[in-house]
């Protein structure tokens, strides 16, 4: 079997974890401390990721889209695909590292989503973008570390919690949506989605495209188009 050759290390923003980007033949992957967050070839949880939530908004000839965390460049490049040209993107990533390997190593493996103009990188956390904005998004795609329990930075579980949760919805318009993904269901999430206001559809997708690899949670959590009385 070909080994895995080491590309390069960077500390991840706020912790004292590393991230690690390592090639074998045509295959990548990012881990930290040793875990893989992301393969190359298994992006396909991603891909439904944007899918799902994209579903959500097609009627608006302009939406615009929060993206939180860049990884290896797919939920960019999927979101993209289903925006049309009046259609904008704000991509907010920490780690100027994974936006170092996305303009490199890893950038034609989405097609090179950073190109195009549609997208507005932010090198900073997507915490401080959601805070920044009120009623502003049509949709809200985290994609940020492994889900509600926090592995590269545990700081990111402000994202899962309430007060997150809370700014999140403030960050969307009425009947825009936030979708999140997760390597693994967490029944108190779905309960904090709700209990933030948020109506909450829960679905399962493939790492591997719909037949194949590891089952993925996404949650589709939709603003209401009003408030309740």
């Amino acid at each position: 079997m070909i080994p895995w050759e080491l590309l390069d290390s960077v500390r991840v923003p706020g912790s004292s974890g590393e991230l690690n980007l390592y090639k074998r033949d045509g295959e990548y992957s990012i881990r930290v401390d040793g875990c893989e967050l992301m393969n190359s070839r298994r992006h396909g949880s991603e891909e439904a990721l944007s899918g799902y939530a994209c579903a959500r908004i097609a009627h608006h000839p302009n939406p615009l889209v929060l993206i939180g965390g860049l990884g290896m460049g797919f939920t960019l490049a999927a979101t993209l695909h289903r925006l049309g040209p009046g259609g904008k993107v704000v991509l907010a990533e920490l780690a100027p590292g994974v936006v170092k390997w996305n303009w490199g190593p890893l950038a034609q493996l989405a097609g090179h989503p950073l190109w195009d103009k549609r997208v507005t990188l932010r090198k900073m956390d997507v915490a401080r973008a959601l805070k920044e904005k009120h009623g502003t998004y049509h949709a809200i795609l985290l994609d940020v570390d492994n889900g509600p329990e926090g592995l590269t930075r545990k700081t990111n579980e402000w994202l899962y919690a309430p007060a997150g949760l809370d700014a999140a919805f403030a960050a969307l318009r009425p009947a825009g949506v936030l979708a999140v993904w997760s390597a693994g269901p967490d029944r108190a999430f779905s309960r904090r989605l709700r209990n933030a206001g948020f109506n909450v559809d829960e679905f399962q997708a493939r790492a591997r495209g719909p037949h194949r690899g590891a089952h993925h949670t996404i949650w589709i959590a939709a603003r209401p188009s009003l408030k309740n009385p």
